[in-house]
């Protein structure tokens, strides 16, 4: 994971030329489930200013309780102050951009790093840091990012106010803040998830595919919808029987039900999963979560010993899912919910003042926030939840989270 950038220029060099040359070359057919090639914007996800490089560039973003923005480069340690956005509430990330949730809606951080998911490779970019702007409304408020973060776009649900927004990525990543469409729903609770050019709407009152004017193209069934996410494979969200997986074009959307099983006793609480990845996590009651495989179109429920207040499927090789415990441990699970390893307690403290605490996944390590104690703690997932490294951010944690993903 992370190494000094002194001892990977050689090997980064090479990679980059290897990288290059496969991509002049005819494209392999993407994996399943991967943005199609005739969808994807030229230049494979760069944009003007920004610099092609190896390897992911990830780092932390931290927003302390004033609102001053911190980043901290994981490769090289390097720090910055970029800024001021609104008092935090809460935080969010698609892998470059942090959404901020303020009282008077959502403060955008560009961390300027992210990938380019080709399929059967990956591009990786870096560029300035910046502060874009906001987008106004009434919270609480549920962001679901789009899988590519200069395409397509990202959704906002305002439960104060009841509006749906999706905002457009091509043009955030240039540093507009521009709404595609604000519907107002009328309901306290909903998901706007990013689909295509367009976006799923849901609430207590209905849902359906919208286009990027937000004009109805297609109505789904899906009672109760709460939770939403992207995945490799397409659009989820979760309904009071299942989920709905929303695939294909905005002019030809698949629609499908994945409903529960039979004996099924409680809902999933949300999802999480690595970025880009068919599977993704939530959790099912205090004492066990729920695997949900929208490449399979199947349902898995795991039960735990431990109550957890936190799921992420890692989705690798191993089907390994990290969990945070009630009593504040890293808690690393399989499939089947066998416990793999455990930490010490991290963030009992943090929990316990119902502060944020905030858990993100990426290839190779977790990330975990701990704002009673000032400190990010970086665990070995595959090492039996292992404290690889305790953090200190340039501006404390009060909420933080993972970019370059």
């Amino acid at each position: 994971m992370p190494r000094s950038i002194m001892s990977a220029a050689p090997l980064a060099a090479l990679t980059l030329t290897a990288l290059l040359a496969g991509c002049s070359a005819e494209p392999a057919a993407p994996a399943d489930g991967a943005p199609p090639e005739d969808s994807a914007p030229a230049g494979h996800g760069d944009v003007s200013g920004a610099a092609q490089v190896a390897e992911p560039q990830s780092q932390l973003v931290s927003v302390d309780a004033g609102g001053n923005v911190g980043l901290l480069d994981l490769l090289t340690d390097e720090t910055q102050e970029l800024g001021t956005v609104g008092p935090p509430e809460a935080i969010a990330s698609d892998g470059r951009y942090a959404f901020v949730t303020t009282a008077d809606g959502v403060d955008i951080i560009d961390g300027g790093r992210w990938s380019w998911d080709h399929g059967d490779h990956f591009h990786y970019y870096r560029a300035e840091a910046a502060l874009p702007g906001s987008v106004q409304g009434a919270g609480p408020v549920t962001v679901t990012g789009a899988p590519l973060a200069t395409a397509g776009g990202t959704g906002l649900f305002f439960s104060g106010s009841g509006e749906a927004v999706l905002l457009d990525n091509e043009a955030l990543a240039d540093g507009e803040v521009s709404e595609r469409f604000r519907i107002d729903t009328g309901a306290g609770e909903g998901v706007a998830a990013p689909f295509d050019t367009g976006a799923i709407v849901a609430t207590p009152d209905g849902a359906a595919v919208r286009d990027a004017s937000g004009a109805e193209i297609e109505p789904i069934n899906c009672a109760e919808p709460s939770g939403a996410v992207t995945t490799r494979v397409g659009t989820v969200v979760g309904c009071a029987d299942g989920a709905i997986l929303v695939t294909g074009r905005i002019d030809d959307p698949r629609v499908e039900a994945i409903p529960y099983p039979e004996d099924a006793e409680a809902r999933a609480a949300g999802f999480a999963g690595r970025k880009n990845r068919p599977t993704v996590a939530g959790l099912a009651g205090a004492s066990g979560f729920w695997l949900l495989d929208t490449r399979d179109r199947s349902w898995s429920h795991a039960d735990t010993e431990a109550e957890l207040v936190d799921v992420v499927a890692a989705d690798d090789d191993a089907g390994r899912v990290v969990a945070l415990g009630a009593d504040g441990r890293v808690l690393v699970f399989d499939e089947q919910g066998a416990l793999l390893g455990s930490s010490d307690p991290l963030v009992a403290e943090s929990l316990a003042a119902g502060d944020e605490v905030d858990l993100v996944v990426d290839t190779q390590r977790a990330y975990l926030s701990d704002p009673a104690n000032g400190t990010v703690y970086e665990i070995d997932y595959a090492d039996g939840a292992r404290v690889a490294r305790e953090l200190t951010t340039p501006t404390s944690p009060f909420v933080a989270t993972e970019l370059g993903r």
